[in-house]
């Protein structure tokens, strides 16, 4: 019997054991302060231990460019070997290249807490020599992950719906340049409304301290101009200690983070390090003066990888589920309307004294969206054809949106406009 505790049990019968005893251990002093105790208090506890016992999934997706490191650098941030059996295209195989989805996932364990961390990379971005579409790839991969969840959790069984939608998106950029590029831009302004997007220089070690400073403040120069939302650190609450403030404040002040990865394990003053030897010293990859590695891996893992999927589920994928919604009750709204129009006309032989006036106006007004629908694309072939696009990315771009905008905005306005009619 534990110290400090009564056992209030029941007495043993001299003749026959009984088969179970109902034991109750109560504490001998009842302080005051635990008169009043319920005990809710334990419900993180019980929600920690159902967490774990559950697991965790994780998609990180990386976006760049062939050379840049990438797949180092996963292979560093999760102490793995991802990629033991990839083949580096030739230069005539990358000519005509085009951008793919690889997936791989892997189990990885950590004191007892169990992650399905899935990795989807993209070969072949930006290597082919018309890169105009090369973010389709990509976009596509997310909303299909957004659509395959929708489906699921639309259905009867929803007890073990497996989540693939992509919570980061870390973007890779050239050290070399000046900024942001036309086509990270470009790229930028297709996913950073469906993504948390990481910006991320890589082969930060090819870079002197203030030529990394520099560049960082040109890229968020860039993001800042061209309206592109990057992942937002969350603000710290008031109750939070200064050590997790004063992280959280380094961690905002290194975006874009300049990382190096490396697999090679070398010995630098009798201590085993991964890094880079260069005939003037050793880049130490995990070195907070040479680059901004454990900061990413901090935030990326430590941090915000639940604060990353929080905002995917509330944030990106409503939005997408809300289109979604919107699309389908608009669908039902017109079958409705050409299957009351179709009762009518099988009703009787007086099918145009039948037909209402609202009914024969809203059939003028989608054979009017459809011509301009055809218009717009036959001018987008047109340009597409002649190839005075305006700077290819950019014409191509506006002409892309003004139809999207007659066809969500405009369109919408007039259907409404004759339903209320």
């Amino acid at each position: 019997m534990r110290r400090g505790w009564l056992s209030l049990a029941t007495p043993a019968q001299p003749r026959r054991q009984p088969k179970h005893r109902l034991v109750l251990l109560l504490p001998l002093t009842c302080p005051a302060q635990d008169r009043d105790y319920i005990g809710f208090a334990t419900l993180p506890e019980q929600v920690h231990r159902k967490s774990v016992k559950r697991g965790f999934e994780f998609t990180l997706m990386v976006v760049g460019e062939m050379g840049l490191g990438k797949s180092t650098l996963i292979n560093s941030l999760f102490l793995g070997d991802l990629y033991k059996e990839r083949r580096i295209p030739d230069a005539l195989e990358r000519v005509e290249k085009t951008t793919t989805v690889e997936k791989k996932t892997m189990d990885i364990e950590e004191r007892g807490v169990r992650l399905r961390l899935t990795i989807v990379d993209t070969p072949g971005f930006g290597d082919a020599v018309n890169c105009e579409d090369t973010w389709k790839a990509c976009s596509a991969y997310i909303d299909d992950q957004f659509r395959q969840y929708f489906t699921d959790e639309s259905g009867l069984n929803r007890k073990n719906i497996q989540d693939n939608r992509v919570h980061c998106c870390l973007y890779f950029i050239p050290p070399y340049g000046h900024g942001l590029r036309q086509l990270d831009l470009e790229v930028l302004r297709r996913l950073h409304r469906k993504v948390n997007v990481v910006p991320v220089i890589a082969k930060a070690d090819t870079l002197t301290t203030q030529e990394v400073k520099k560049l960082k403040e040109r890229i968020l120069a860039d993001i800042e101009e061209h309206e592109i939302q990057i992942y937002q650190f969350p603000d710290c609450d008031s109750d939070e200690d200064e050590e997790f403030k004063q992280q959280d404040k380094e961690l905002k002040a290194c975006i874009p983070f300049a990382v190096i990865g490396s697999s090679t394990v070398l010995e630098v003053a009798g201590r085993k390090v991964r890094g880079r030897q260069y005939p003037w010293g050793v880049v130490e990859v995990e070195n907070p003066k040479h680059s901004d590695f454990v900061k990413l891996r901090t935030m990326l893992i430590s941090t915000h990888m639940q604060d990353m999927k929080d905002v995917t589920q509330d944030v990106h994928y409503e939005n997408f589920r809300a289109q979604c919604i919107s699309q389908i009750s608009q669908q039902a709204i017109r079958e409705r309307r050409y299957l009351r129009i179709k009762l009518k006309r099988d009703s009787g032989p007086h099918f145009e004294n039948s037909i209402s006036d609202t009914d024969r106006l809203l059939l003028q007004k989608d054979e009017e969206i459809r011509r301009m629908q055809d218009i717009l694309a036959q001018m987008q072939e047109k340009l597409k054809a002649t190839g005075h696009a305006g700077g290819g990315l950019g014409m191509r771009g506006r002409v892309g949106s003004l139809g999207n905008d007659l066809d969500s905005t405009d369109i919408d306005k007039k259907r409404n406009s004759i339903i209320d009619v």
